[in-house]
């Protein structure tokens, strides 16, 4: 499976900055990816008003492995936690 990556940014609820990418299958709209980073902030119990859609943006696209597949194919995404996540979130 091919997928396309955002790169996304957005502040925490004590302002710090929380990075990670949204992995969505390729072809779907960045309105979509960044709805799926919204909800991810949402369920990790963050405001999802922290991510503007300024900050979520196309990084490039890739090969999926087996892991984040499955992932996509049961959500519709897959977040990569990186800088002031809260890892790991399943």
């Amino acid at each position: 499976m091919q997928i396309d990556v955002y790169d996304s940014y957005a502040r925490s609820k004590n302002g710090d900055v929380i990075h990670f990418d949204v992995f969505v299958e390729r072809g779907i709209s960045k309105d979509k990816a960044f709805e799926y980073g919204r909800f991810w902030l949402t369920k990790i119990g963050e405001n999802s008003d922290g991510l503007d859609q300024s900050r979520c943006n196309y990084c490039h696209s890739e090969q999926a492995n087996k892991h984040v597949q499955e992932a996509i194919q049961k959500n519709g995404y897959y977040i990569l936690q990186l800088e002031g996540c809260p890892n790991p979130v399943t």
